[in-house]
Protein backbone atom coordinates (compact mmCIF):
# COMPACT_ATOMS: atom_id res chain seq x y z
CA UNK A 1 0.00 0.00 0.00
CA UNK A 2 2.93 2.28 -1.08
CA UNK A 3 1.54 6.25 -0.82
CA UNK A 4 -1.60 5.26 0.79
CA UNK A 5 -1.61 8.21 2.22
CA UNK A 6 -0.50 10.56 -0.56
CA UNK A 7 -3.75 11.32 -1.92
CA UNK A 8 -2.69 14.59 -4.33
CA UNK A 9 -1.54 16.74 -0.82
CA UNK A 10 0.40 19.30 -2.20
CA UNK A 11 4.44 19.48 -1.13
CA UNK A 12 5.47 23.46 0.29
CA UNK A 13 8.62 24.65 2.15
CA UNK A 14 9.02 24.02 5.75
CA UNK A 15 7.30 26.86 7.58
CA UNK A 16 8.40 28.69 11.23
CA UNK A 17 7.73 26.83 13.76
CA UNK A 18 7.68 23.48 12.05
CA UNK A 19 9.76 20.12 11.36
CA UNK A 20 10.77 17.99 9.26
CA UNK A 21 8.03 15.15 8.82
CA UNK A 22 8.01 12.83 12.09
CA UNK A 23 6.73 9.70 10.29
CA UNK A 24 7.94 7.64 7.89
CA UNK A 25 6.97 7.52 4.24
CA UNK A 26 4.05 4.63 3.65
CA UNK A 27 6.14 2.17 1.47
CA UNK A 28 5.61 -1.98 2.05
CA UNK A 29 8.29 -1.87 4.85
CA UNK A 30 5.79 0.39 6.62
CA UNK A 31 3.39 -2.49 6.96
CA UNK A 32 5.98 -5.08 7.23
CA UNK A 33 7.64 -3.64 10.41
CA UNK A 34 3.97 -2.76 11.65
CA UNK A 35 3.22 -6.09 11.86
CA UNK A 36 6.20 -7.04 13.59
CA UNK A 37 5.10 -4.69 16.02
CA UNK A 38 2.39 -6.00 16.44
CA UNK A 39 3.37 -9.24 17.12
CA UNK A 40 5.21 -8.45 19.50
CA UNK A 41 3.18 -5.86 21.81
CA UNK A 42 1.00 -9.09 21.91
CA UNK A 43 3.96 -11.70 22.59
CA UNK A 44 6.40 -9.30 24.55
CA UNK A 45 3.28 -8.44 27.12
CA UNK A 46 2.28 -12.32 27.54
CA UNK A 47 5.59 -13.03 28.27
CA UNK A 48 6.33 -10.42 30.96
CA UNK A 49 3.20 -10.78 32.24
CA UNK A 50 2.46 -14.07 32.43
CA UNK A 51 5.38 -16.53 31.71
CA UNK A 52 7.54 -14.22 33.87
CA UNK A 53 4.46 -13.57 36.48
CA UNK A 54 5.34 -9.74 36.58
CA UNK A 55 1.26 -9.54 36.99
CA UNK A 56 -1.04 -7.65 34.28
CA UNK A 57 -1.46 -4.20 36.65
CA UNK A 58 2.64 -4.04 37.27
CA UNK A 59 3.60 -5.03 33.60
CA UNK A 60 0.87 -2.16 32.76
CA UNK A 61 2.67 0.35 35.00
CA UNK A 62 6.05 -0.52 33.82
CA UNK A 63 5.40 0.10 30.35
CA UNK A 64 3.36 2.95 31.10
CA UNK A 65 6.19 4.87 32.33
CA UNK A 66 8.10 3.39 29.35
CA UNK A 67 5.74 4.65 26.89
CA UNK A 68 6.00 8.17 28.81
CA UNK A 69 10.15 8.18 28.66
CA UNK A 70 9.59 7.22 24.44
CA UNK A 71 7.23 9.36 23.37
CA UNK A 72 9.38 12.16 24.90
CA UNK A 73 12.14 10.94 22.97
CA UNK A 74 10.09 10.97 20.19
CA UNK A 75 8.18 14.26 20.25
CA UNK A 76 11.70 16.13 20.86
CA UNK A 77 13.61 15.05 17.43
CA UNK A 78 12.88 17.15 15.25
CA UNK A 79 12.86 14.41 11.96
CA UNK A 80 11.67 11.13 11.35
CA UNK A 81 14.93 8.71 13.29
CA UNK A 82 13.72 4.57 13.01
CA UNK A 83 14.95 3.54 15.84
CA UNK A 84 13.37 6.15 17.72
CA UNK A 85 9.76 5.56 15.86
CA UNK A 86 9.84 2.21 16.07
CA UNK A 87 11.19 2.03 19.06
CA UNK A 88 7.85 4.21 20.31
CA UNK A 89 5.68 2.27 18.15
CA UNK A 90 6.40 -1.51 19.81
CA UNK A 91 6.22 0.32 23.12
CA UNK A 92 2.82 1.73 22.47
CA UNK A 93 1.79 -1.79 20.83
CA UNK A 94 2.64 -3.45 24.57
CA UNK A 95 0.95 -0.51 26.11
CA UNK A 96 -2.18 -0.80 24.04
CA UNK A 97 -2.35 -4.60 24.78
CA UNK A 98 -1.91 -4.31 28.48
CA UNK A 99 -4.60 -1.78 28.58
CA UNK A 100 -7.05 -3.90 26.78
CA UNK A 101 -6.54 -6.73 29.37
CA UNK A 102 -7.34 -5.02 32.37
CA UNK A 103 -10.09 -3.85 30.92
CA UNK A 104 -11.11 -7.80 30.32
CA UNK A 105 -9.05 -9.66 32.75
CA UNK A 106 -9.04 -7.79 35.93
CA UNK A 107 -12.28 -5.16 35.03
CA UNK A 108 -14.48 -7.78 33.51
CA UNK A 109 -15.82 -5.73 30.60
CA UNK A 110 -17.06 -7.10 28.34
CA UNK A 111 -15.32 -7.32 24.73
CA UNK A 112 -18.34 -6.36 23.19
CA UNK A 113 -18.22 -3.06 25.29
CA UNK A 114 -14.91 -2.33 25.67
CA UNK A 115 -14.39 -2.27 21.51
CA UNK A 116 -17.00 -0.20 21.13
CA UNK A 117 -15.71 2.69 23.70
CA UNK A 118 -12.28 2.30 21.86
CA UNK A 119 -14.12 2.97 18.89
CA UNK A 120 -16.25 6.17 19.74
CA UNK A 121 -12.67 7.39 21.51
CA UNK A 122 -11.26 7.24 18.26
CA UNK A 123 -14.04 8.90 16.15
CA UNK A 124 -13.33 11.48 18.62
CA UNK A 125 -9.90 11.82 18.80
CA UNK A 126 -10.03 11.74 14.47
CA UNK A 127 -12.97 14.57 14.87
CA UNK A 128 -10.79 16.75 17.14
CA UNK A 129 -7.94 15.98 15.01
CA UNK A 130 -9.73 16.59 11.78
CA UNK A 131 -11.18 20.35 12.86
CA UNK A 132 -8.08 21.59 14.18
CA UNK A 133 -5.78 20.31 11.54
CA UNK A 134 -8.23 19.93 8.76
CA UNK A 135 -5.89 16.53 7.78
CA UNK A 136 -5.68 13.71 9.09
CA UNK A 137 -2.75 12.07 6.75
CA UNK A 138 0.81 11.19 7.86
CA UNK A 139 2.23 12.87 5.43
CA UNK A 140 1.76 16.37 7.61
CA UNK A 141 2.69 15.25 10.92
CA UNK A 142 5.15 18.73 11.17
CA UNK A 143 4.07 20.65 13.85
CA UNK A 144 3.78 18.74 18.07
CA UNK A 145 0.04 19.17 17.95
CA UNK A 146 -0.48 17.53 14.68
CA UNK A 147 2.23 14.64 16.55
CA UNK A 148 0.18 14.46 19.73
CA UNK A 149 -2.84 13.59 17.65
CA UNK A 150 -1.19 10.94 15.90
CA UNK A 151 0.45 8.74 18.73
CA UNK A 152 -2.87 9.20 20.58
CA UNK A 153 -4.79 7.48 18.23
CA UNK A 154 -2.27 4.99 17.23
CA UNK A 155 -2.14 4.56 20.87
CA UNK A 156 -6.31 3.94 20.47
CA UNK A 157 -5.60 2.13 17.35
CA UNK A 158 -3.73 -0.85 18.87
CA UNK A 159 -6.47 -1.21 22.32
CA UNK A 160 -9.42 -1.34 19.54
CA UNK A 161 -7.44 -3.84 17.53
CA UNK A 162 -6.80 -5.95 20.51
CA UNK A 163 -10.25 -5.73 21.97
CA UNK A 164 -11.87 -5.91 18.24
CA UNK A 165 -9.69 -9.23 17.52
CA UNK A 166 -10.40 -10.79 20.94
CA UNK A 167 -14.29 -10.48 20.97
CA UNK A 168 -13.84 -12.07 17.19
CA UNK A 169 -12.19 -14.77 18.89
CA UNK A 170 -14.18 -15.16 21.90
CA UNK A 171 -17.34 -15.03 19.61
CA UNK A 172 -16.51 -17.42 16.86
CA UNK A 173 -14.21 -20.19 18.38
CA UNK A 174 -11.75 -19.61 15.82
CA UNK A 175 -8.25 -21.67 16.47
CA UNK A 176 -4.75 -19.59 16.03
CA UNK A 177 -4.01 -20.39 12.32
CA UNK A 178 -7.52 -19.94 11.33
CA UNK A 179 -7.88 -16.53 12.91
CA UNK A 180 -5.44 -14.88 10.82
CA UNK A 181 -7.38 -15.15 7.45
CA UNK A 182 -10.23 -12.69 8.52
CA UNK A 183 -7.47 -9.51 9.13
CA UNK A 184 -5.33 -10.69 6.32
CA UNK A 185 -8.39 -10.62 3.79
CA UNK A 186 -9.62 -7.95 4.87
CA UNK A 187 -6.79 -5.77 4.30
CA UNK A 188 -6.64 -7.03 0.85
CA UNK A 189 -10.26 -5.93 0.36
CA UNK A 190 -9.03 -2.14 1.51
CA UNK A 191 -5.36 -2.24 -0.76
CA UNK A 192 -7.91 -3.16 -3.36
CA UNK A 193 -10.36 -0.22 -2.83
CA UNK A 194 -7.14 2.07 -2.54
CA UNK A 195 -6.11 0.91 -5.76
CA UNK A 196 -9.58 1.36 -7.25
CA UNK A 197 -9.62 4.98 -6.14
CA UNK A 198 -10.88 5.15 -2.44
CA UNK A 199 -9.52 7.60 -0.30
CA UNK A 200 -6.44 6.94 0.73
CA UNK A 201 -6.22 8.69 4.44
CA UNK A 202 -9.35 6.44 5.41
CA UNK A 203 -8.12 3.46 3.73
CA UNK A 204 -4.50 4.03 5.80
CA UNK A 205 -6.12 4.07 8.85
CA UNK A 206 -8.48 1.09 8.35
CA UNK A 207 -5.75 -0.93 7.33
CA UNK A 208 -3.56 0.19 10.21
CA UNK A 209 -6.41 -0.58 12.93
CA UNK A 210 -6.20 -4.12 10.92
CA UNK A 211 -2.80 -4.68 10.87
CA UNK A 212 -3.42 -5.25 14.98
CA UNK A 213 -5.35 -8.40 15.15
CA UNK A 214 -3.61 -9.76 12.05
CA UNK A 215 -0.05 -9.05 14.06
CA UNK A 216 -1.65 -10.16 17.38
CA UNK A 217 -3.04 -13.30 15.22
CA UNK A 218 -0.01 -14.53 13.67
CA UNK A 219 1.75 -14.42 17.51
CA UNK A 220 -0.09 -16.31 18.82
CA UNK A 221 -0.55 -18.60 15.97
CA UNK A 222 3.57 -19.01 16.53
CA UNK A 223 3.23 -19.13 19.94
CA UNK A 224 0.09 -21.47 20.97
CA UNK A 225 0.97 -25.18 21.54
CA UNK A 226 0.47 -27.85 18.93
CA UNK A 227 -2.62 -29.58 21.00
CA UNK A 228 -4.51 -25.76 20.67
CA UNK A 229 -3.68 -25.82 16.49
CA UNK A 230 -0.62 -23.29 17.45
CA UNK A 231 2.85 -23.91 16.04
CA UNK A 232 4.30 -24.32 19.47
CA UNK A 233 7.27 -21.76 19.09
CA UNK A 234 6.17 -20.02 22.58
CA UNK A 235 6.06 -16.94 23.80
CA UNK A 236 9.32 -16.02 24.74
CA UNK A 237 10.90 -17.15 21.11
CA UNK A 238 8.20 -15.39 19.29
CA UNK A 239 9.37 -12.22 20.97
CA UNK A 240 12.86 -12.64 20.37
CA UNK A 241 12.25 -13.83 16.34
CA UNK A 242 9.91 -10.73 16.03
CA UNK A 243 12.08 -8.12 18.05
CA UNK A 244 15.27 -9.20 16.00
CA UNK A 245 13.70 -9.02 12.62
CA UNK A 246 12.53 -5.41 13.48
CA UNK A 247 15.71 -4.46 14.62
CA UNK A 248 17.46 -6.22 11.56
CA UNK A 249 14.87 -4.04 9.40
CA UNK A 250 15.30 -0.68 11.76
CA UNK A 251 18.85 -0.86 11.08
CA UNK A 252 18.38 -1.23 7.05
CA UNK A 253 16.02 1.84 6.98
CA UNK A 254 18.39 3.91 9.12
CA UNK A 255 21.26 2.32 6.62
CA UNK A 256 19.06 3.15 3.28
CA UNK A 257 16.69 6.06 4.43
CA UNK A 258 13.93 4.15 1.91
CA UNK A 259 11.26 5.09 4.21
CA UNK A 260 12.19 9.12 4.15
CA UNK A 261 9.62 11.48 2.55
CA UNK A 262 11.29 13.89 0.94
CA UNK A 263 11.23 17.37 1.25
CA UNK A 264 10.64 19.15 4.59
CA UNK A 265 6.40 19.25 4.78
CA UNK A 266 3.29 18.90 3.18
CA UNK A 267 0.26 21.54 3.10
CA UNK A 268 -1.90 21.89 6.22
CA UNK A 269 -4.43 21.79 4.03
CA UNK A 270 -6.47 18.58 4.13
CA UNK A 271 -6.18 16.42 0.85
CA UNK A 272 -7.93 17.56 -2.13
CA UNK A 273 -9.31 14.61 -4.08
CA UNK A 274 -9.97 14.69 -7.82
CA UNK A 275 -12.22 11.74 -7.88
CA UNK A 276 -14.72 12.28 -5.25
CA UNK A 277 -17.03 10.12 -7.58
CA UNK A 278 -14.87 7.91 -7.59
CA UNK A 279 -14.63 8.37 -3.73
CA UNK A 280 -17.89 8.06 -3.02
CA UNK A 281 -17.98 4.80 -4.80
CA UNK A 282 -15.09 3.17 -2.95
CA UNK A 283 -16.82 4.46 0.19
CA UNK A 284 -20.15 2.06 -0.89
CA UNK A 285 -17.80 -0.97 -1.68
CA UNK A 286 -16.47 -0.46 2.06
CA UNK A 287 -19.55 -0.29 3.61
CA UNK A 288 -20.39 -3.83 1.78
CA UNK A 289 -17.45 -5.19 2.70
CA UNK A 290 -18.32 -4.07 6.46
CA UNK A 291 -21.95 -5.70 5.62
CA UNK A 292 -20.48 -8.83 4.64
CA UNK A 293 -17.99 -9.10 7.56
CA UNK A 294 -20.74 -9.07 10.01
CA UNK A 295 -23.20 -11.47 8.17
CA UNK A 296 -19.88 -13.43 8.60
CA UNK A 297 -18.67 -13.60 12.11
CA UNK A 298 -22.88 -13.50 13.00
CA UNK A 299 -23.12 -16.96 10.91
CA UNK A 300 -19.46 -17.78 12.64
CA UNK A 301 -21.09 -17.06 16.10
CA UNK A 302 -23.70 -19.55 15.28
CA UNK A 303 -21.96 -22.32 14.40
CA UNK A 304 -21.07 -25.05 17.24
CA UNK A 305 -17.85 -24.76 18.83
CA UNK A 306 -15.41 -24.89 21.73
CA UNK A 307 -14.42 -21.92 23.92
CA UNK A 308 -10.72 -21.61 23.02
CA UNK A 309 -9.74 -19.36 26.39
CA UNK A 310 -12.02 -21.88 29.06
CA UNK A 311 -9.82 -25.30 29.95
CA UNK A 312 -11.61 -25.35 32.72
CA UNK A 313 -14.89 -25.75 31.15
CA UNK A 314 -14.00 -29.03 29.14
CA UNK A 315 -13.67 -32.35 31.24
CA UNK A 316 -10.70 -33.44 32.99
CA UNK A 317 -8.74 -36.16 31.99
CA UNK A 318 -8.52 -39.31 34.33
CA UNK A 319 -5.35 -39.37 36.59
CA UNK A 320 -3.68 -41.23 39.07
CA UNK A 321 -3.21 -39.29 42.65
CA UNK A 322 0.65 -38.72 42.83
CA UNK A 323 2.73 -37.68 46.08
CA UNK A 324 4.38 -34.19 45.86
CA UNK A 325 7.98 -35.80 44.93
CA UNK A 326 6.17 -37.80 41.95
CA UNK A 327 4.51 -35.11 40.90
CA UNK A 328 7.44 -32.86 40.01
CA UNK A 329 10.27 -35.09 39.86
CA UNK A 330 10.68 -34.46 36.22
CA UNK A 331 10.42 -31.01 35.59
CA UNK A 332 12.65 -28.43 35.22
CA UNK A 333 12.96 -27.32 39.34
CA UNK A 334 12.76 -23.29 37.87
CA UNK A 335 9.51 -24.11 35.94
CA UNK A 336 8.24 -25.84 39.16
CA UNK A 337 9.29 -22.51 41.01
CA UNK A 338 6.89 -20.62 38.76
CA UNK A 339 3.97 -22.18 39.34
CA UNK A 340 4.27 -21.92 42.99
CA UNK A 341 4.66 -18.19 43.33
CA UNK A 342 1.48 -17.75 40.91
CA UNK A 343 -0.35 -20.23 43.10
CA UNK A 344 1.12 -18.45 46.41
CA UNK A 345 0.41 -14.91 45.46
CA UNK A 346 -3.25 -16.12 44.47
CA UNK A 347 -3.59 -17.55 47.69
CA UNK A 348 -2.47 -14.16 49.71
CA UNK A 349 -4.52 -12.37 47.43
CA UNK A 350 -7.31 -14.48 48.66
CA UNK A 351 -6.63 -14.34 52.32
CA UNK A 352 -6.62 -10.59 52.03
CA UNK A 353 -9.97 -10.30 50.54
CA UNK A 354 -8.58 -9.58 47.00
CA UNK A 355 -11.03 -11.94 44.96
CA UNK A 356 -10.34 -9.73 41.81
CA UNK A 357 -6.67 -10.11 41.98
CA UNK A 358 -6.61 -13.26 42.47
CA UNK A 359 -9.30 -13.98 39.26
CA UNK A 360 -6.45 -11.83 37.75
CA UNK A 361 -3.35 -13.58 39.25
CA UNK A 362 -4.37 -17.22 37.88
CA UNK A 363 -4.76 -16.28 34.59
CA UNK A 364 -1.35 -15.91 34.47
CA UNK A 365 -1.04 -19.63 36.14
CA UNK A 366 -3.23 -21.07 33.74
CA UNK A 367 -1.37 -19.00 30.24
CA UNK A 368 2.23 -20.09 32.06
CA UNK A 369 0.89 -23.58 31.84
CA UNK A 370 -0.23 -24.08 28.71
CA UNK A 371 3.00 -21.95 27.26
CA UNK A 372 5.12 -24.97 28.56
CA UNK A 373 3.07 -28.16 28.12
CA UNK A 374 5.20 -28.56 24.44
CA UNK A 375 8.16 -28.94 27.28
CA UNK A 376 6.87 -30.88 30.12
CA UNK A 377 4.03 -33.32 29.11
CA UNK A 378 6.84 -35.21 26.76
CA UNK A 379 8.91 -35.24 30.59
CA UNK A 380 6.19 -36.65 31.99
CA UNK A 381 2.68 -37.72 30.96
CA UNK A 382 1.01 -38.89 34.05
CA UNK A 383 2.59 -36.04 36.28
CA UNK A 384 1.26 -33.77 33.51
CA UNK A 385 -2.06 -35.11 33.43
CA UNK A 386 -2.25 -34.97 37.49
CA UNK A 387 -1.21 -31.08 37.98
CA UNK A 388 -3.07 -29.94 34.88
CA UNK A 389 -6.29 -31.67 36.63
CA UNK A 390 -5.44 -29.49 39.58
CA UNK A 391 -4.58 -26.41 37.86
CA UNK A 392 -8.01 -26.84 36.23
CA UNK A 393 -9.36 -27.27 39.52
CA UNK A 394 -7.99 -24.01 40.60
CA UNK A 395 -8.97 -22.07 37.39
CA UNK A 396 -12.71 -23.72 38.36
CA UNK A 397 -13.10 -22.59 41.31
CA UNK A 398 -11.79 -19.09 41.02
CA UNK A 399 -13.71 -18.10 38.22
CA UNK A 400 -17.38 -19.62 40.36
CA UNK A 401 -19.97 -17.12 40.80
CA UNK A 402 -20.61 -16.75 43.07
CA UNK A 403 -17.21 -16.93 44.59
CA UNK A 404 -16.48 -19.67 47.09
CA UNK A 405 -13.57 -18.78 49.22
CA UNK A 406 -13.24 -22.66 51.15
CA UNK A 407 -13.39 -23.96 47.96
CA UNK A 408 -10.93 -21.84 46.32
CA UNK A 409 -8.07 -22.24 48.87
CA UNK A 410 -8.79 -25.66 49.60
CA UNK A 411 -7.90 -25.95 45.15
CA UNK A 412 -4.75 -23.85 45.85
CA UNK A 413 -3.65 -25.66 49.09
CA UNK A 414 -3.63 -29.15 46.78
CA UNK A 415 -1.78 -27.60 44.17
CA UNK A 416 0.54 -25.81 45.52
CA UNK A 417 0.70 -29.51 48.03
CA UNK A 418 1.69 -31.38 44.87
CA UNK A 419 4.30 -28.58 43.13
CA UNK A 420 6.14 -28.99 46.83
Amino acid sequence: MTGMVMSGAKRAQPAVGRMLNKVPEVTVWFWIIKILCTTVGESFADWINMTLGVGLRTTSLIFTVVLVGALVWQLRTRQYTPPVYWLTVVVVSVTGTLYTDILTDDLKVPLAVSTTVFAVVLAIVFGVWWKRERTLSIHSIVTLPREAFYWLAVLVTFALGTAAGDWTLDATGWGPGTSVLLPAGLIATILLGWRLGANAVLSFWLAYILTRPLGANLGDWLASPTADQGLGVGTAMTSVIFLVAILLTVVYLTGTRRDVIDGAAYSHLGSVTTRPGRERAMLAYYAVVAAATGVLLAWAAAQPHAQPASEEDQPAAPTVHLTPNQAVAHFPPSEVAKFRTIANDTLTMLRRGDQTGATARIKDLETAWDDDQQTLQPLDDTAWHFLDSQIDDVLTALRASPADPVAEKDALTALLTSLG
